[in-house]
């Protein structure tokens, strides 16, 4: 088989608000028939995605299903793609020609997996966030987590809500700083691990029976030529090499070749933007495939990416972070004309400070919409004593049932 591609787990919840991932032209209200609360659970997402699909008349035969692709050659002479894509099901090869490649396949699937001493020998289970798919085989365990990005904060909810008996965050620079419960605590780096203890660049150590490394993810694009490979060592950047606007490939850097404008990347830097953020890059590519955007020539695109790519290093607290990526969405809508509103840095600013003041509540707080003026209700059951994250499950919990949705909905209710 192939590799599982999903890195999501059961009883996961979005850990932002959905006022700052909501379509413009197709609000949470739109489909769900009134609002609903601002952090929501996996399935009630998809199935607001799956009302934006149908509402843009896309359908399961537009989309090529149980394929993956296996090569992609360029040809510089005809300036076209040769793409080889195997049928999983009936077990056959095929290739076809294009004019354009955008690649679009994300980058969170393909785990960065660190060295640490004795690794190899720990008595207890190691597993990359990746393969984490339930907090409930944790119960009563004592847990380290090696990162302090969202997937550590987030699995450490997860495993506190769902009874370990204790969790340390292991941080390599800076601790991740929120005013956690008791029993979750902070620790330096892991050293090295003997049986199931570990130790710690502080000289303290502790008895784990589990490891979950959230360490991130690679760049990994195995079907790609290297000269054509966006593959960077660090997907957590803000802004890529070799992409203007961070969608249309250029190859400035080492070893890299151009392919005339006609290949593109979507999706693949770090991200607060998310839904919002996919549409306007897939806006843009559409918009120059088609000649209604004009970018200027390969040298100033290529300066463009140079400027945009030394700029990372003022990404560097959270308010930098949420201003600057509010400039590249705005910039985006600027190449487009695209005058809906975009700009979510208020409410991703309150978030941050809701995630301070208690990270065990931020969940059930309340964000106003840019594009309803409403502002979310609260769930009935607190994040923290939500178990069920079903759709049905949810959706009667908010206290109006299951909502019937119209023909521009989700097809699948």
């Amino acid at each position: 088989g192939e590799p599982v591609h999903c890195s999501q787990y059961r009883g996961l919840f979005s850990n932002g608000p959905k006022e700052c991932l909501e379509f413009p032209d197709y609000t949470f209200a739109d489909h769900f028939g009134q609002n609903v609360p601002a952090c929501l659970p996996r399935e009630v997402l998809l199935d607001y995605l799956r009302g934006y699909w149908k509402y843009n008349g896309l359908t399961k035969e537009d989309v090529l299903c149980k394929h993956i692709v296996r090569n992609v050659k360029y040809d510089e002479k005809t300036a076209t793609f040769t793409v080889k894509v195997a049928n999983l099901e009936e077990r056959v090869n095929y290739e076809q020609e294009f004019d354009r490649l955008i690649v679009a396949s994300g980058h969170f699937s393909v785990p960065y997996i660190p060295d640490f001493a004795g690794i190899d020998k720990f008595e207890g289970r190691i597993m990359h966030s990746h393969d984490f798919r339930n907090a409930r085989e944790f119960t009563g365990q004592k847990i380290l987590l090696i990162g302090s990005s969202y997937s550590a904060e987030d699995i450490a909810l997860q495993l506190f809500k769902f009874g370990a008996e204790h969790i340390t965050i292991s941080y390599r620079t800076n601790k991740i700083g929120f005013k956690w419960p008791e029993k979750i605590h902070e620790v330096p780096l892991l050293t090295e691990m003997e049986g199931k203890t570990c130790y710690f660049k502080d000289g303290s150590s502790g008895e784990y029976d589990a490891i979950i490394l959230c360490t991130g993810y690679q760049h990994h694009f195995p079907f790609m030529p290297s000269e054509l490979d966006l593959a960077h060592q660090n997907g957590r950047i803000f802004n890529l090499p070799n992409l203007y606007r961070n969608v249309q490939w250029y190859g400035v850097t080492d070893g890299k070749k151009d392919a005339s404008g006609r290949l593109f990347y979507m999706g693949m830097q770090n991200q607060l933007y998310t839904f919002t953020m996919f549409m306007m890059q897939g806006l843009w590519t559409a918009s120059v495939i088609k000649g209604l955007v004009q970018t200027p020539d390969r040298d100033e695109c290529a300066k463009d990416i140079e400027k945009m790519y030394t700029e990372n290093v003022h990404y560097s607290d959270c308010v930098e972070r949420i201003n600057r990526q509010t400039t590249y969405m705005l910039q985006l809508a600027a190449d487009l004309g695209y005058t809906e509103k975009l700009d979510c840095s208020e409410i991703f600013c309150k978030w941050e400070e809701d995630k301070k003041d208690d990270i065990l509540t931020y969940r059930d707080q309340t964000y106003k919409s840019l594009h309803t003026n409403e502002v979310s209700p609260v769930h009935p059951i607190p994040w923290l004593k939500c178990f069920d994250d079903s759709l049905d499950g949810y959706i009667k919990q908010c206290g109006f049932g299951r909502i019937l949705l119209n023909e521009n909905k989700c097809a699948f209710a």
